[in-house]
């Protein structure tokens, strides 16, 4: 099974964002569609031969934590990891400069997603090596590259983040990790660390010899004390083993357990605990050997830049999993005989699944969810290649707003639906789709941490209604606005997309009253304690966007027949099911504050 049809591809990539014309840039000069076709056909064959066939041994087998703290990986997943090192591909966004390929990063997503939908717990290992280097890259010193980031380009290293603590949560400014300055080396201002992290993926796996930890801690003052809240917080780059030059030892950096997830299991996720001195004390002292990245307290602002691409690369597995799901559905709906069609209750055999109405607005809704979510996040991705290759700083500052206020929403939106398209998945299999005999079981599993991994919805809705929206004034809404205007006014101008402009106008008029209300009202509690319904509101709006968007390129005439009239189907469903449901979803903020004003004691323990 292709992960993701190359029809499906070609389409978003060429005929709707019109990749082709990064070329023009200086960043992807001399680049062709055959360089990238050659990389996603390499994604492609890895996806199917390597990570799909152990996907549900990983998840059987899940990692082990030996007696003396090492972290085995199930054989067959390790094995596909070290083969997805030696292709290179961790470098498929690196600067050429730095050995990379320097390919779009919408390019590049689209392989990543093919390895998402094959073994999604793989690529966790991925993504977070891809963005512990490039934090790395970006904010070290030439030193701290050449030990700790080029590692990771070269393959002989993973790398992961470090924020939260076992009574901490999101809540990070509450953090308790100690870092105690030691002395200035060649690599950089040298601390120890003391303290345990919770929720740490890929840490302790045994694919690789090395792991570099990006540690979130709070520089001791000289009386001892810790500074309080988000700002006192600095970003340390935590080895398993330190640098030949200080002796190669193992640093004092111990798993000292693993959570047992419902899904995602084929990568460890650890309790680490940091300079306990139990088993190793490196260059001779216990505490954790880790070296500042950046300014003190600038830890967060550092560490936002591998959060920001991390989230985005959940919203991209949530999808690619939704997609998968969609996939094995049209399969088993086409495949599987039950049943009388509802205009022949007598007809003489049963036929397939999909001749029943209601499984073909299941296969509608999933992939209404999947491919939008799909093209959510590749929209995203082209935003960032704009961002930093355009040459025109007008251009580049808008794609990056527009990508900083869709990023809470690339996050969420696929994660929340894909989780609903794995629903409609397991529903159009039946009984069959609730056993372990068929992946849309796992599928579902798997898609179940997405809402809850960096950072929950509640937390993306906070972060899009109060940041990015009421941050500015409304100025990155109303740019955002202006984008769904000018596809609302092309579609209006085609007769068969009409009565949809002006649904998308509607919309997108709903949610901006809603917001134009949250500006002048000046009761920030009040307003974001509906966050959550913002941002559902939100990306059920821009997606419903970007689907219109697709449909008027699927009217090209080098398009693929099949591949448009399986857009505007699609688009047409999710006009006529879901963007209706946006009033409903702002419904609570026009009301305004019920869930403020339920009593707690309504839910106090009997």
């Amino acid at each position: 099974m292709e992960m993701i049809a190359r029809r499906e591809i070609e389409f978003w990539l060429y005929d709707w964002l019109q990749v082709d014309r990064l070329a023009t840039l200086p960043r992807f000069e001399g680049q062709t569609r055959e360089d990238w076709d050659a990389v996603l056909d390499l994604a492609e064959r890895m996806a199917a031969s390597d990570f799909l066939p152990c996907n549900k041994i990983a998840d059987r087998e899940e990692p082990s934590l030996d007696q003396d703290g090492e972290v085995r990986v199930q054989p067959d997943l390790r094995d596909a990891m070290r083969t997805w090192l030696a292709s290179g591909l961790q470098l498929a966004t690196v600067d050429a400069e730095r050995g990379g390929m320097q390919l779009p990063v919408a390019v590049a997503s689209v392989a990543l997603a093919k390895m998402m939908a094959a073994n999604v717990s793989a690529s966790a290992f991925m993504m977070l090596t891809i963005a512990n280097a490039r934090v790395i890259s970006d904010s070290g010193t030439p030193a701290q590259v050449d030990h700790f980031a080029a590692p990771q380009h070269e393959g002989t290293s993973l790398g992961t983040m470090c924020l939260s603590e076992p009574d901490v949560g999101s809540s990070l400014g509450d953090i308790t990790t100690r870092a105690t300055f030691e002395t200035d080396d060649a690599i950089g201002a040298r601390y120890r660390l003391a303290g345990r992290k919770m929720w740490i993926s890929g840490g302790g796996q045994d694919v690789t010899a090395q792991n570099v930890h990006l540690v979130l801690a709070k520089i001791a003052d000289p009386d001892g004390s810790l500074p309080t809240g988000t700002k006192g917080i600095s970003l340390f780059i935590v080895p398993r083993v330190l640098p030949a030059a200080l002796d190669g030892a193992r640093n004092d950096v111990v798993v000292a357990g693993l959570n047992h997830k419902m899904g995602y299991r084929g990568i460890p996720n650890c309790l680490i605990n940091f300079g306990e001195g139990t088993h190793h004390r490196p260059l001779g002292t216990a505490g954790a050997v880790g070296w500042l990245l950046g300014e003190p307290g600038q830890g967060l602002a550092i560490m936002f830049q591998m959060m920001n691409e991390a989230r985005i690369n959940v919203g991209l597995g949530a999808a690619s999993l939704a997609w998968r799901g969609y996939v094995l559905s049209c399969e088993y709906a086409a495949e599987r005989v039950q049943g009388r069609p509802l205009e022949d209750r007598k007809a003489p055999r049963p036929v397939p699944l999909l001749r029943h109405p209601d499984v073909r607005r299941m296969l509608l809704a999933q992939r209404a969810i999947g491919a939008g979510s799909l093209a959510l996040c590749l929209y995203a991705a082209r935003l960032a290649d704009v961002a930093r290759g355009a040459t025109d700083a007008a251009e580049r500052s808008r794609a990056h707003a527009l990508l900083d206020l869709l990023t809470p929403i690339v996050k969420s939106w696929p994660s929340e639906q894909g989780l609903l398209a794995n629903h409609h998945a397991i529903q159009v299999h039946g009984g069959y789709g609730y056993t372990r005999d068929f992946d849309v079981e796992q599928l579902y599993r798997d898609n179940r941490l997405n809402p809850i991994h960096e950072g929950t919805t509640g937390i993306q809705g906070i972060d899009l209604l109060g940041r990015k929206v009421l941050g500015d004034g409304g100025a990155g809404f109303a740019g955002l606005r202006a984008e769904i205007e000018a596809t609302a006014a092309r579609a209006a101008a085609a007769p068969a997309l009409g009565a949809m402009a002006a649904a998308l106008r509607d919309a997108a008029g709903e949610v901006a009253g809603v917001v134009d209300a949250a500006i002048a009202r000046d009761d920030r509690a009040v307003v974001l304690a509906d966050a959550t319904a913002f941002l559902e509101a939100m990306g059920h709006l821009v997606v419903g966007w970007l689907w219109l968007d697709m449909t008027l390129a699927a009217g090209g005439q080098d398009v693929d027949p099949a591949q448009a009239e399986a857009t505007t189907w699609t688009c047409r469903h999710y006009y006529a099911a879901e963007m209706p449901r946006i009033a409903g979803m702002l419904a609570p903020l026009k009301a305004g504050g019920l869930t403020r004003e339920v009593p707690e004691a309504m839910f106090q323990p009997a």
